[in-house]
């Protein structure tokens, strides 16, 4: 199963990057791929699993890891500018691409490929109670800091979490959908989430930018050290102090190795704040999670199993 997902995500990546460099699609083509994902495919995902979580005091432990991480994050960012004299959009860059990893376009179905179907609930707590919600406040900060907008009101952020459909499917998951739905809902769910995964790396290949001036080359080697090898072996020592195990925590070490999330790229982009960097972060740390991941995957099952 693992295999076959990796293959799907080279195969998809390279052919959106190929597709990219062809012009074969149009120019808008990634974003509207992102956006039948967010308000299709994603929100199929979360109705198909969350129901099969039972609450339990453990599923703060996972809620807790994505921002203990981010309490780490910004003071290591912070030494990090200081020792490579990064500018302020360098830095910026940092903040959002290694606070933020892509924990549901990636995490979902690599999650269900690395440990199993049966993990897929804790994926989905760990991405809409963290990556989300720092997005959504966090991420608004940044870009308001450093991208010169006004900074974000508790009225911002709260019109942000309304409008984003994975969230509503996530309360329709906890409260009224059914854990074992009639077979044509559950037939319909399975189908549309499966598209995740190819649609996801198809539109990932569409937008990634793997060029970068060799100015560059040292915040990109710092922030994808934090990102995909820093940030999860902090999670791996988290999760025994939280009392998490067996494959909650698995999870929840493999969702903080995700690499940096592709929305926050595009935001940072959108900014004008440093844009190569932004794009290589994005870029390069796909293609590296390809090797880092499955090793994560491995050493969690050894250490917190």
């Amino acid at each position: 199963m693992a295999f076959d997902a990796f293959a799907l995500v080279l195969a998809m990546l390279a052919l959106g990057y190929a597709f990219q460099r062809l012009r074969v699609l149009p120019a808008d083509a990634a974003r509207t791929l992102n956006l039948v994902v967010l308000y299709v495919c994603l929100p199929a995902a979360v109705l198909r699993y969350a129901p099969r979580l039972h609450p339990e005091p453990a599923l703060l432990g996972v809620i807790a890891v994505p921002w203990l991480l981010l309490l780490a994050t910004v003071p290591a960012v912070a030494a990090l500018s200081r020792w490579l004299a990064l500018c302020d959009e360098e830095r910026a860059v940092l903040l959002l691409t290694v606070a933020l990893g892509n924990t549901s376009f990636l995490g979902y179905p690599l999650t269900r490929a690395l440990i199993g179907e049966h993990a897929l609930p804790y994926a989905v707590v760990y991405d809409q109670f963290g990556a989300f919600l720092i997005l959504s406040t966090f991420g608004l900060w940044v870009l308001a800091r450093y991208g010169g907008d006004a900074r974000p009101t508790a009225r911002d952020m709260l019109l942000r979490l309304v409008k984003f459909p994975p969230l509503w499917a996530l309360l329709l998951g906890f409260t009224l959908m059914p854990a074992a739905p009639t077979p044509w809902i559950a037939g319909g769910l399975q189908r549309l989430s499966d598209a995740l995964l190819p649609l996801a790396m198809l539109t990932i290949g569409l937008s990634v930018r793997l060029t970068l001036p060799r100015e560059e080359l040292k915040p990109l080697a710092a922030g994808l050290g934090l990102k995909l090898a820093l940030m999860p072996a902090l999670a791996t020592m988290l999760v025994p102090l939280l009392g998490l195990h067996g494959d909650m925590a698995r999870t929840t070490v493999l969702e903080s190795a995700m690499p940096s999330m592709v929305t926050a790229g595009a935001l940072a982009i959108a900014h004008n704040l440093a844009p190569r960097l932004a794009a290589a972060m994005v870029g390069y740390g796909v293609l590296l999670s390809l090797i880092t991941l499955p090793l994560w995957a491995q050493w969690s099952g050894w250490g917190v199993g």
